[in-house]
């Protein structure tokens, strides 16, 4: 069984991360597969040296030529099963393939709840004429087979996965003794030894909360809390707004001095485990893989209950929930965990090895290759 994995872009995002989890981890498992990608990214370099072959195999205008190109390439590589990342990958796969004995998988990732009319029609299209579509939770799954009619027997669920090879674990001292002599981030941001760590991680995209982290930031300030809040993730340009309310917000309110945007970074490992505390907010985020990590570094994780984060934490056994946009909530939570700190690391320590023992990538990776048996 050989798979095609299509990809729009290698850019540096969740999908693209579990991806190339994914290729790095596949051949030991036994997983015969090819990339095939449209668009270059952060990502490239480092998929090029995942271990499995990868075409750059650009759309351009002429989409017919582009059709005729990615019927080929399946074709010559004795592709079995093609699985998109994306709806429009799986739109282009499904005209490509044609008259052959292909089979089309899709993994919904997100949401679509921004997807304009046109696009919506595409999706509509071909997300009943796959021949399984993946889905990474089970509160996803129940939203689209609601709200498209689905036939439930070609849709399934397999939560995503992450590397534990990069995970710190940050109850290991002399891990983190080594951490804070070579890459110590209070000593990087010019903070002093009691500072508080938070730290969330994130692009600044439709589907995440910034903004309700950063008036979070504003309470702890009123309380004197000495503490810094660290965003990693970038801005993007098709959604610059949401990263340049959060720093308006952050300069009108004087706050610029407790919270710092990092942008993107290769170190989040070291940066997570040497955080105190990781917060998260989202409007509908699938999974998180940002949540799991963390989780899997054994730091306390505060995070809103949407419905998915509720569904990963298992109903907050294993993180702590706040109410979704409500600030208030979630500093008074907080505030709990600096009083009770022994309390919230025993509970942290039981996430760990929970994510440790669910989310691995090996786990995503065997339970994925289970859905290629048709």
């Amino acid at each position: 069984m050989k798979i095609a994995y299509l990809f729009g872009s290698l850019t540096r995002g969740g999908t693209e991360t579990l991806m190339l989890d994914v290729f790095r981890n596949a051949t030991r498992h036994g997983l015969d597969a090819i990339g095939i990608y449209r668009k270059t990214g952060e990502y490239e370099q480092d998929y090029l040296n995942s271990g499995l072959p990868m075409y750059k195999l650009a759309a351009g205008a002429n989409k017919f030529a582009y059709l005729q190109k990615l019927r080929k390439l399946m074709l010559v590589n004795n592709i079995d099963i093609i699985h998109a990342q994306q709806y429009i990958d799986a739109f282009y796969a499904y005209f490509a393939c044609l008259g052959t004995k292909i089979k089309i998988m899709l993994t919904l990732h997100g949401y679509d709840f921004n997807v304009n009319l046109s696009s919506r029609a595409i999706f509509n299209f071909i997300i009943k004429r796959t021949d399984r579509n993946i889905f990474v939770s089970n509160a996803q799954l129940d939203f689209y087979v609601s709200k498209y009619k689905l036939n439930t027997g070609k849709q399934r669920v397999v939560y995503n996965g992450i590397s534990l090879s990069k995970i710190i674990n940050a109850s290991d001292k002399n891990a983190i003794d080594q951490l804070q002599r070579n890459q110590n981030i209070k000593k990087e941001l010019n903070l002093s030894s009691n500072t508080i760590i938070l730290t969330s991680v994130g692009n600044f995209l439709p589907g995440r909360d910034q903004m309700t982290l950063c008036k979070f930031a504003f309470l702890l300030k009123q309380r004197n809390i000495k503490f810094q809040l660290l965003f990693v993730g970038k801005q993007l340009n098709f959604a610059a707004e949401r990263y340049d309310a959060c720093v308006r917000y952050c300069r009108d309110n004087d706050l610029l001095q407790h919270v710092t945007f990092m942008g993107m970074r290769t170190d989040v490992p070291q940066i997570l485990a040497q955080s105190d505390a990781f917060v998260y907010a989202t409007d509908h985020d699938t999974f998180g893989i940002a949540v799991a990590e963390a989780m899997a570094t054994g730091i306390p994780v505060f995070v809103n209950d949407w419905e998915v984060m509720s569904e990963i934490t298992v109903q907050g056994k294993f993180a702590t929930l706040y109410k979704t946009k409500d600030e208030k909530d979630l500093v008074e939570k907080f505030m709990l965990y600096l009083e009770h700190k022994n309390d919230y690391l025993i509970k942290a320590r039981l996430a760990q090895k929970f994510v440790r023992e669910t989310y691995s990538i090996e786990n995503h990776i065997l339970s994925m290759m289970k859905q290629y048996e048709f």
